[in-house]
This record gives C-alpha cells, sequence and structure tokens, in this order.
C-alpha cells in the first residue's frame, strides 16, 4: 500500500517540511505564520494563481519614484512596484525562492521602522536604454531578454524563469541602479540602496542564469564612470560568487571586483570564484575572490577578512565610488546559504565600506531568501547609511579556522599584487602556527587530564596479589 507523504511549504523561506512538523527545519516559522498577510508581507501579487488578475495588476501600477520625496534627505531609494511583476507563473512541486514577497518584506520592514517613506527620498523610475545595456551585455542577451515579454512563461535555464513582465522589470531594475550611482557621483544624493528585482550578479555578457536577467551591478559601475568616477569597487558579498559580474570586469583595471562567497572547492553554485582568478590580461589582482570552504561562516570571519582583505587592497586601489552587491543570502537562516551572518554583521560591515571613496556608496539588492532575515538586515544596512551606528562592536571577532585558512590563502595569491597584503599576511601566518601549535598542545594535555586520572585510579584499587582468594 502506498502512503501519500503530507508536505507543507514555509511561507518565509519557501523550504518544503514535513506535514508533522510544527516548525520551519530551516528557518524555525511555525506552519501558520501570517507572514504574507495583509498588513504585515502583505504580497498579493506573489499568491495570486490567476495570472489574469496579475494582468490586470499590472494595468494599476506605475512608477512611484516621484511620489514619495522627503526634503533634505541625503539617501536614496530606488524602487518600482512594478517589479513585482516578474513572477514564476508555472505550477511546480516546490514554491521559486526568488519571488515578489522579498521586495515587499524590505519594503513593510522600511515602512514599519518610519525608514521609507519617511527619512529616505525614491529616485523617478526609467527603463535602461539598449544603448545603455549594450555596454554590457552582447545583443543577443539583450534580445533574449526582451523576447521573453511575448510569451506568458519561459526559462533560460532550469531555475531562471521569466514571464510576460520580466523583461520590464529587469529594464527598470538596470535603470534604476544606473541613476543611483549618477545621482551619488554627482552629489545630488550621499549614498543610495537599490530596492530590486531581477538581481544581477549572475548575469554575464552573453547569458542570464541563477534568478539573474541583466547585471545590475556592472549598470551602475559604468554609470558611475560616466558620471565623473574614474575607479569603481564592486564589494559582493552574497553568498553566492558573482560570475557574471567577475566576467564582466576581468580585464578591467579601473573596477576592482571583490567577492566573498561559499565555494567548497568549486561544489557550491556557481563554481566558480576560486581564490586563483585573479582577473586577466593586464588586469591581474583586480579579482579578489574569498572563497569560503564550508557553510556557517559568520560575522566573525567576514568581519576578519574585511580588516585583513578587503579593506587595505581598498585603501591601495583608492576608489571613487563602491557598489555593494548586498545579497542576503549568507544571513542566518537562509534556506540557499545556510551561513550565519547577522543584521548587526551586515551593518558593521556597511559602516566600513562607507569610509571608502568619501562615503560614495550604492547598496544593491542581490539575493537573500530568508523574508525575515533579508528585512532585517537590509534595514540594518539602510540605518548605516543614514548615518546611525552600527552598534557594539563584535565580541570575539576572530575568525574560524576554515574562515583563517581562507584568509591565508587569499592574502598568499593577492600579496603579489597588493604590496600592502605583504606585512599582513606575514604576521597572520605566525599567528596561524601559533594558533595550531596552541590547539595542538591543548589536545595534548585534555588527553593527559583524561588518562592520568584512569591510571591512578586503576593503580589505587588494584588488589594486591597476596590479598586475592584462592
Amino acid at each position: 500500500m502506498d502512503f501519500e507523504i503530507k508536505k507543507w511549504f514555509c511561507r518565509n523561506c519557501t523550504m518544503v517540511n514535513l506535514d508533522h512538523d510544527d516548525c520551519c527545519y530551516i528557518c524555525g516559522e511555525h506552519t501558520d505564520s501570517k507572514i504574507l498577510s495583509h498588513g504585515f508581507f502583505a504580497s498579493p501579487l506573489a499568491q495570486d494563481e490567476n495570472l489574469t488578475e496579475v494582468q490586470g495588476i499590472a494595468k494599476g501600477l506605475k512608477d512611484v519614484g516621484s511620489q514619495e520625496l522627503v526634503a533634505n534627505s541625503s539617501t536614496a531609494i530606488g524602487f518600482d512596484e512594478r517589479m513585482l511583476l516578474h513572477a514564476e507563473v508555472e505550477k511546480k512541486s516546490t514554491l521559486h525562492p526568488e519571488r515578489p514577497d522579498r521586495l515587499q518584506a524590505i519594503a513593510a520592514s522600511l515602512a514599519r521602522a518610519g525608514i521609507f517613506p519617511g527619512k529616505c527620498y525614491s529616485i523617478p523610475a526609467r527603463e535602461i536604454t539598449p544603448e545603455e545595456l549594450i555596454t554590457v551585455h552582447s545583443l543577443e542577451h539583450i534580445e533574449s531578454v526582451e523576447v521573453t515579454s511575448e510569451s506568458l512563461s519561459s526559462y533560460f535555464t532550469s531555475d531562471t524563469y521569466a514571464n510576460e513582465h520580466s523583461a520590464l522589470a529587469a529594464r527598470l531594475a538596470a535603470g534604476l541602479c544606473a541613476d543611483l550611482a549618477s545621482a551619488i557621483v554627482s552629489e545630488r544624493a550621499k549614498n543610495g540602496f537599490a530596492l530590486v528585482r531581477p538581481p544581477g550578479h549572475h548575469a554575464g555578457v552573453r547569458h542570464a542564469m541563477g534568478f539573474c536577467l541583466h547585471n545590475n551591478a556592472a549598470v551602475a559601475a559604468l554609470a558611475a564612470q560616466a558620471a565623473g568616477a574614474r575607479k569603481v569597487l564592486i564589494l559582493d558579498w552574497d553568498v553566492h560568487h558573482g560570475n557574471g559580474t567577475q566576467e564582466i570586469f576581468e580585464q578591467n583595471k579601473s573596477v576592482l571586483y571583490i567577492s566573498l562567497h561559499r565555494h567548497e572547492g568549486g561544489k557550491f553554485y556557481p563554481g566558480t570564484g576560486a581564490a586563483e582568478e585573479v582577473g586577466s590580461m593586464g588586469a591581474e589582482g583586480y579579482c579578489v575572490n574569498i572563497p569560503w570552504s564550508r557553510g556557517g561562516v559568520g560575522d566573525n570571519d567576514y568581519i576578519f577578512s574585511f580588516q585583513h582583505v578587503v579593506l587595505p587592497i581598498a585603501a591601495e586601489f583608492n576608489p571613487d565610488f563602491t557598489i555593494v552587491s548586498a545579497g542576503f543570502d549568507a544571513a542566518r537562516g537562509d534556506p540557499l546559504g545556510c551561513c550565519d551572518i547577522t543584521p548587526s554583521g551586515y551593518a558593521h560591515m556597511t559602516h566600513m565600506l562607507n569610509a571608502l571613496s568619501g562615503g560614495k556608496l550604492l547598496v544593491i539588492l542581490e539575493g537573500g531568501y530568508n523574508l525575515r532575515s533579508i528585512s532585517s538586515s537590509a534595514t540594518a544596512v539602510i540605518k548605516v547609511l543614514l548615518g546611525e551606528s552600527p552598534g557594539c562592536e563584535l565580541e570575539n571577532s576572530f575568525p574560524s579556522k576554515a574562515g583563517l585558512q581562507t584568509v591565508l590563502e587569499v592574502l598568499k595569491i593577492q600579496m603579489n599584487f597588493w604590496p600592502a597584503l605583504g606585512p599582513i599576511f606575514v604576521t597572520l601566518e605566525s599567528q596561524w602556527r601559533v594558533y595550531c601549535f596552541g590547539k595542538k598542545r591543548k589536545h595534548i594535555k585534555k588527553r593527559h587530564r583524561i588518562l592520568v586520572p584512569m591510571w591512578r585510579w586503576g593503580r589505587k584499587f588494584i588488589i594486591p596479589f597476596s590479598e586475592r582468594p584462592p
């Protein structure tokens, strides 16, 4: 007899759970969670089952960029409701993690905190032009995205979907990022946050993949240079390597790309981003990969790598403009990243990056699929952009063993291109030897403490041979 296994989908992170479990095994969300109910993270587009309803809603949506201007604000937000129309139409056995609820969750969190609308202002949304896109992507790629508007559902890869609204959403996302970058470089805004989707850092010159259609960070970098920024830093803290961004700039010395990501020897998606990938054709050293060898890395590992790799290289590069490819899928509780960064960790990293390029900083949303973690993390980042303190220093900032090994590996490679890293490598390598020796000594002492009492116990209770019974 066949038994049907009942399952339920987590409303917070989309993971599949068995019916007898009351809470999600990944994020802990309860099966009766009201996270998507009206008044909290209400997202009607994500829940509509009738495509005609979605199309009806589409007609009512419009550019909201100019509707919420706040005088004398220095932080700009890029957002447009039409990006919510990009959604997977085909019904499958699992929910797609890159869904409209992601933007709704962050927007709801900002509204509850009184940040947006309130302390930030939004820029008018516009669609990126083909002339701007052709500087990043091939004509064939641009046409392949545009043609999706002619069908209700299509796929670039098995996990990269499109519907009839996806091309518009991608143009809006790229256009907002370009205009935010221009506004910040020209000092019409101090800094900014691009609340956009679909994400972009996997999109390469000729391909869409990994949920990404157009490379928003690359578009923003070139827009910043067109506005007067000579050197641009792109810092990618998404848990996945930004293979598309690396491909676009790997031969460009005016753009420094630094990525911190899970790699696991190439076994973690997309499989690229080894420490040995440093750039090419005279731009060696302008691609810096910090590839974690396992999941579970958290605040201490990231802060440590910032202090010993990211900031020394960035200071030597001296960028005029900084872009963060801000995927929040390395956050605690994310179903795909399985790492352990807290909102405080993201806030501290933002604070450190804000010291570069005179504070000209643009944060662009990439991944992140736990609604609670992405909303709290994005809110923490924007609070720092607004000038708030990231909070107390993180306790015990020394990294994990895997984190320290990764940093040493990166330093050993990159110090050939960035002289400032040489002394750092020598210092850390000596600390690593002491650390390993101390661990070994501690292990020996622990074994000694265990064995000696057992030995003494045995001697104490040994019955002399002469007193043993016959």
